[in-house]
């Protein structure tokens, strides 16, 4: 009788380790599952917004926004950049190194790209934004044209976007010996976006994309399988230089554009910032004269304004508006209010038509015609040609 119970709680035991086991198991099928319905859905989100050339619904937008945002899990610790939060404590710490040398030369260009280049970030941060593409992906003109519509490559490619014929026509854009529409602000950047949401879906990483962005998908892939890490990291000396210093200018350029000094307490980046109190140098070159400064209103906003919309309205040089508001959309966005400072006469227009331009920044930020210019009257600063370095 002693010998069948132990028996039978031995059996016990056992049916219970294996039931458990198989939870485990279905456990692990079903995240499994998950993720390959995930995939399938992103798939075909993405498959119909490359064959209809627009962008996708307002739910699927936002479902997309969900999931691109990890792709930059290797870049920041919870996956996007936060400006209201030190830059070096979200920051991979491979980070620092990695783009030092590139900062020590391009600091200064890049500085004052961050004022004159306004316009057409916010131009990018509309377009991106109906894809449900993260807002740093803008960098990436950067990088590849320095913002030029004129921008062409030994290799053939052009405009802001550096597209090359073949991959600017697979994405819906006209090239031939009339139209080339790679040097259309409005519809390279769509085209860029259905071309980033294709690399996306394929690498899920954004240091990775920007890799094939470059030097094209294979080669990231190459690297993937002789490193055996899917991990910028770990992978970025089996990728060609070129590429891989490509995601160095990224990084850089979204530090420049984007942190505030953040990293003066833990590095040494020389001429980078101002030695007495770590300030970006950009922050230095924003202050305002005493006569500007007595002869300046202030009124306190809310709502969705826009940059450019203003200074449009006011018949106002952007640059001119940065200098009174600098950062004035990345701060409307982050808490909605902001003290806009203006010259006195200034003012008085922008109050007398507060709510027309309120109307139209608004129509902008929700426009149904996305490849339409923002407005008629709109103009953006005469470019240099420019012709990239490789």
């Amino acid at each position: 009788m002693k010998q069948f119970l132990v028996t039978l709680i031995l059996q016990l035991l056992l049916l219970h380790v294996n039931l458990g086991s198989f939870a485990q198991v279905k456990k692990q099928q079903n995240r499994v599952d998950s993720v390959m319905i995930s995939d399938s859905v992103e798939a075909e989100i993405i498959a119909e917004v490359i064959k209809t050339k627009v962008p996708p619904q307002k739910e699927k937008v936002q479902y997309f926004s969900q999931v691109t945002k990890y792709g930059f899990k290797n870049l920041f610790a919870t996956y996007n950049y936060n400006p209201a939060l030190p830059y070096s404590s979200q920051v991979n710490p491979n980070v620092e190194s990695y783009m030092q040398d590139y900062l020590k030369v391009h600091t200064n260009s890049l500085i004052q790209m961050k004022n004159w280049g306004q316009p057409y970030f916010n131009l990018i941060d509309n377009i991106l934004s109906q894809y449900g593409l993260p807002r740093e992906l803008k960098y990436l003109a950067v990088i590849e044209s320095n913002l030029s519509t004129g921008a062409t490559s030994w290799v053939g490619a052009a405009g802001p976007w550096q597209f090359m014929p073949y991959t600017a026509r697979e994405y819906g854009l006209v090239v031939n010996a009339f139209i080339d529409e790679r040097r259309d602000y409005y519809k390279s950047t769509h085209a860029a976006a259905r071309y980033l949401l294709t690399l996306y879906s394929q690498i899920k990483d954004w240091l990775l994309v920007i890799a094939a962005y470059n030097g094209g998908p294979g080669r990231v892939y190459s690297a993937i399988k002789q490193s055996g890490s899917r991990n910028f990291w770990s992978l970025q000396y089996y990728l060609p230089t070129e590429s891989r210093n490509h995601v160095k200018k990224f990084i850089a350029s979204h530090y420049i554009m984007e942190g505030t000094g953040g990293f003066t307490a833990a590095t040494n980046l020389t001429g980078i910032f101002d030695l007495r109190g770590g300030v970006n140098s950009f922050d230095t070159k924003l202050k305002l004269t005493t006569e500007e400064k007595e002869f300046a209103s202030t009124q306190t906003i809310t709502g969705k304004f826009n940059a450019l919309v203003i200074s449009k309205n006011l018949s106002m040089d952007i640059i001119s508006f940065n200098r009174y508001n600098p950062d004035f959309d990345n701060m409307m966005n982050i808490n909605g209010n902001y003290d806009l400072r203006l010259p006195a006469e200034k003012m008085k227009i922008f109050l007398a038509n507060k709510y027309v331009i309120l109307n139209e920044c608004v129509q902008l930020l929700l426009s149904d015609n996305p490849e339409a210019p923002l407005n008629q009257s709109t103009r953006y600063p005469t470019q240099k040609n420019y012709r990239k370095k490789e």
